[in-house]
């Protein structure tokens, strides 16, 4: 009986090695495919906090905490899964799938640099796409499910480069490494969107509250300072949503053979890279994402009348009720 026993104990401690081994081997391989999404998880990180500004403060962590569970919905319930299934079904529909979503991003920040620029055009179009409700909920409603259904893009991102990192792993190790990354890097974007959208808040309590004249100076600081930085990180955001837009349907192109556009890139940036050797790798960096911002500003803007004229009309023409609304109209 006691043999049986310690044999038992035997047997439970090498699982417990194995379990352990396997977290590890999760942990590592979730860490490696952290890193190489970094470049998207720093562009996610940059165009959200331009859907919190410009609401009550009140309302500011409601809609990022609102935010961040619709990404995480994103990443757990749809992505994975999918990324999986195509993983082992049909491969080849990834690419084009991130194409489309690479679209939609170059959209997305055309259209931005669109209402910057020709304020009165951008209402316009606007209006003909049905993407600006009057009413304060409505377009609280509107600018979260515009944040949700870009962080969707940037998320299939993510996942798409955290499988790539593990093609040879056993199914439930990809799925136990997207997982983890996947929800490490949702409380890193939204934890860190959290802090510079209420820095200000914090440099407000501690003018009010510091005992010293260097706090004070820093909550003053904080208070001056951060809305400037919220609009330069807007505008960053939305270059981002254009250089991985671009990024991504350079990237799709290759895929089909048609590489001559992202060489030409490439040798433009590691020519640029070699002029200035003292800063080659961040010169390089900064070629490469001005191309891909480009390209992504060229398809955007053509997409701009595409979705007025033609995606618009027929999303209208296609939701219940439209063609009874326009035949009574």
């Amino acid at each position: 009986m006691a043999t049986g026993l310690i044999a038992l104990l035997d047997d439970v401690a090498a699982l417990a090695k194995v379990a352990a081994a396997s977290l590890d081997d999760v942990a590592a391989q979730a860490g490696r495919a952290g890193v190489k999404a970094a470049g998207v998880v720093v562009d996610d990180a940059a165009v959200t906090p331009r859907y919190v500004v410009g609401f009550a403060a009140a309302r500011e962590l409601p809609i990022i905490w609102r935010i961040a569970l619709g990404s995480l919905k994103n990443k757990l319930l749809f992505l994975l899964p999918a990324a999986l299934l195509l993983s082992l079904l049909a491969p080849w529909a990834i690419t084009p799938l991130l194409m489309l979503g690479g679209a939609f991003l170059c959209y997305e920040g055309a259209e931005k640099l669109y209402e910057a620029l020709w304020p009165h055009a951008a209402h316009e179009h606007e209006a003909k796409t049905g993407a600006a409700p009057e009413d304060p909920v409505a377009f609280e409603e509107a600018r979260i499910s515009s944040a949700i259904k870009t962080d969707f893009i940037l998320s299939a991102e993510i996942m798409a480069l955290t499988l790539a990192t593990v093609p040879e792993a056993s199914l439930w190790m990809q799925a136990a490494v997207l997982a983890l990354v996947g929800l490490g890097i949702t409380i890193a974007v939204y934890a860190a969107v959290a802090l510079i959208v209420k820095a200000d808040d914090a440099g407000v309590a501690l003018v009010a509250r510091a005992r010293t004249g260097a706090v004070r100076g820093l909550g003053r600081l904080l208070v001056v300072g951060m809305p400037v930085f919220l609009k330069l990180l807007g505008m960053v955001g939305t270059v981002a949503m254009l250089w991985v837009g671009g990024g991504i349907l350079l990237h799709g192109l290759e895929e089909y053979g048609i590489t001559g556009p992202a060489h030409l890139l490439h040798d433009a940036a590691e020519a640029a890279g070699h002029a200035v050797p003292t800063l080659g790798g961040v010169v390089a960096w900064l070629v490469t994402a001005a191309g891909s911002a480009v390209v992504g500003l060229v398809v955007g803007a053509a997409l701009i009348p595409v979705v007025e004229h033609v995606v618009a009309p027929l999303a209208r023409r296609l939701r219940p009720g439209g063609g009874a609304a326009r035949h009574a109209s």
